[in-house]
């Protein structure tokens, strides 16, 4: 019997999730008012980045069950940003602190500015009506 694959990988929603959030990021800052889509943007962002961390430790199980203590630790610490960004940009959307929210979003950006997503992405707006749907991250 061959290997079983994952095609929904923690790894492949990961990097979905940080296409997303890019996009999500790029559209943010170029908004110059306080709309519908700003406040889903922002609570799109705060939902991926807390997806993003929660993805973290599934795929740091197989390194640890072989020993690559070191390894899994490493990745850890790469990704330990997400949670801090989301939680920050969550108490901004808790006292209606949107220019620091924007600020936020541009310290996700500079942490993705190697994300390269193409013109003819099939994303769409994944954060339309995310607001509705926000809770407080882990």
């Amino acid at each position: 019997m061959g290997r079983v694959i994952n095609p929904e990988s923690a790894g492949k929603q990961r990097t979905q999730m940080v296409k997303a959030t890019a996009l999500a990021g790029r559209e943010l800052i170029h908004k110059t008012q306080l709309d519908d889509e700003f406040l889903d943007l922002v609570a799109f962002m705060i939902q991926a980045l807390s997806a993003i961390s929660e993805s973290i430790d599934p795929s740091v199980l197989a390194w640890e069950k072989r020993g690559y203590w070191v390894k899994a630790d490493q990745f850890r610490m790469e990704w330990a940003w997400t949670q801090k960004l989301s939680k920050e940009m969550y108490a901004h959307w808790q006292a209606e602190d949107w220019p620091s929210a924007v600020q936020t979003a541009v310290k996700v950006l500079q942490k993705l500015g190697d994300v390269k997503i193409s013109a003819q992405h099939r994303m769409g707006k994944p954060w339309v009506d995310a607001r509705f749907k926000l809770k407080e991250p882990a």
